[in-house]
């Protein structure tokens, strides 16, 4: 097939952007969010090789990816924030799309833009469509209490179709309730889950999270974007010091997604017909060959707690509707906000962590940075960038949201292709359907370890257990008490995991300790007191 038998509403992406700066470097300008997505919305533009205000004119829909602090109710903005992100941005680039979108919450949202609007472009329904977002957290923590801080506080109102927070789900009180309010301890239970199935030591398993990371860093290093351009060893990546810090068992500061970043990227599609009428030559052409988005069950309803099926799933049928396989692929990069969300997608495809394509094209989110839920689109900005200067490959791109709740792909290459709709519907209802987990919320009596982790702070250590009940095998969620060092001592044994132990419920949530009279010493036990009538005949 030639691009000229393409259907003229066939998507294409037609210019990428992307821009950064960091605190320490000469000619640091302190960007504000709205001005970063500008700088990179408008290197999009300009990446078309059209003239840039009739591009800017034809936009239909902008689309904006939520920054980090209006992700979640009540996060202060330090520095301020505009009223309306998405129109904040259109209006500086000279676009005034008939749809404002500002995105729902997680890192998914880059990628999954892109299928939904590829998808309305297909349909007829848009012709022109800009998707972008940034972060400058970096710059808001470090100039929050500057006497010369800036103001971002932006108010330009104007119509905006706000998807809301999408945390349904993905947050809960009484998850947070037992210490998994953050995505690291979250994630930790997935590690730790998967080093118990493949039988590995911690030491064997934190050297394999050094091994799959340290290309990550070289990639990184050769960034002009990346927020911590250093190359390091696998055995640096894991090794605790007081710069590398435990977080949460297993994982030192060095293998997670590092947000203080200043970064914007932005991604614009077109129809080829539009890319046509406004002389996008076809040199800068893209076209998107497979895509799905699926969503895992809810962390405590999935059987194994060590992997993402869903996640897995998802890669495989973008490949599908591609209609290439995974060794078809010329470069790959798998969302990496800590280590499972890259290793559960090569346990499932047979990659490996030295891979010669390599897993990422940025250096990932704990080296390139993890810009807050926009680290996608600057993934497809570079893979748009290598598969035009090798054309006819085919690139992929995974992005995850959530705890490994949510996973959206793409596949994409220079190859013209008319668009194919996927059936992520059918299989999504398919993932609905595997049986799930009795939980319960209040768990007394025997069990044994399922998965765990320590979470280390500025306060001490908190131990977090997932674990099935001895009498019904109901999975159970707890933590441990404070100042509870036997139990800590447990989590701290080479293999905690399978070891029995002993929970309770109280009105703030379960317990676990090891045992049930180690319990009774943590919360002796209240002294009954004589009712009325033994008083009296005792007297």
């Amino acid at each position: 097939m030639t691009s000229q038998d393409i259907d003229p509403r066939t998507p294409i992406l037609v210019g990428v952007g992307q821009f950064s700066e960091r605190v320490d470097e000469a000619g640091y300008r302190r960007l504000s969010p709205v001005e970063l997505a500008v700088e990179a919305a408008g290197a999009a533009i300009a990446d078309t090789g059209a003239d840039p205000a009739a591009v800017a004119a034809a936009v239909d829909v902008v689309a904006g990816v939520r920054q980090f602090e209006i992700s979640v109710p009540g996060v202060p903005s330090p520095l301020g924030r505009s009223d309306n992100y998405p129109r904040s941005v259109a209006n500086r680039v000279g676009a005034n799309p008939a749809r404002v979108i500002l995105e729902v919450t997680g890192g998914q949202g880059p990628q999954h833009l892109v299928n939904e609007f590829a998808a309305v472009i297909a349909a007829g329904s848009a012709e022109v469509v800009l998707l972008f977002g940034s972060e400058a957290i970096s710059t808001v923590r470090h100039l929050a209490s500057a006497d010369d801080r800036p103001d971002f506080g932006e108010t330009v109102g104007g119509d905006l179709e706000d998807r809301g927070y999408g945390l349904e789900g993905l947050v809960s009180q009484f998850q947070a309730s037992h210490g998994l309010a953050g995505a690291p301890s979250q994630y930790a239970l997935f590690d730790n889950a998967r080093r118990a199935r493949l039988k590995q030591t911690r030491q064997e398993y934190a050297d394999g999270m050094g091994a799959l990371f340290a290309p990550f860093t070289r990639v990184a290093a050769a960034n002009p974007h990346a927020a911590a351009p250093v190359e390091r060893s696998a055995r640096e990546l894991v090794t605790p010091t007081e710069r590398n810090r435990v977080i949460a068992d297993p994982y030192t500061r060095y293998v997670v997604a590092r947000e203080k970043v200043n970064q914007g990227a932005a991604v614009l599609l077109m129809s080829v017909g539009a890319a046509r009428r406004l002389g996008v030559s076809e040199d800068r052409w893209v076209f998107p060959h497979g895509h799905a988005d699926l969503r895992e069950r809810d962390l405590l309803d999935r059987v194994d707690l060590g992997a993402s099926p869903a996640s897995i799933m998802a890669v495989r049928h973008a490949l599908d509707v591609a209609g290439v396989g995974v060794d078809d692929l010329h470069t790959i990069d798998l969302y990496s906000c800590f280590p499972i969300a890259v290793s559960n997608i090569c346990d499932g495809l047979g990659l490996s962590a030295d891979d010669p394509r390599g897993l990422t094209v940025t250096g990932g989110l704990p080296f390139f940075g993890g810009a807050g839920n926009n680290y996608s689109m600057h993934a497809i900005a570079e893979t748009v960038q290598r598969l035009r200067a090798e054309p006819g490959t085919y690139g992929l791109v995974g992005a995850n949201g959530g705890s490994l709740s949510k996973y959206s792909v793409g596949v994409y290459s220079t190859t013209p292709a008319e668009w194919h709709a996927d059936d992520s519907a059918a299989l999504q209802a398919e993932i609905d359907s595997w049986p799930g987990v009795d939980v319960a919320v209040e768990a007394d009596g025997w069990g044994t370890i399922e998965t765990f982790t320590v979470k280390h702070g500025r306060r001490g250590r908190t131990g977090i257990v997932v674990g099935r009940l001895e009498t019904d095998g109901r999975r159970f969620l707890a933590k441990t008490e404070d100042g509870d060092e036997e139990m800590l001592d447990l989590l701290g044994t080479d293999e905690p995991i399978g070891h029995r132990v002993h929970v309770r419920s109280f009105d703030v949530g379960n317990r676990v300790t090891t045992t049930r009279m180690r319990m009774d010493g943590l919360f002796p036990p209240h002294p009954a007191v004589p009712r009325d009538d033994e008083q009296s005949s005792s007297t």
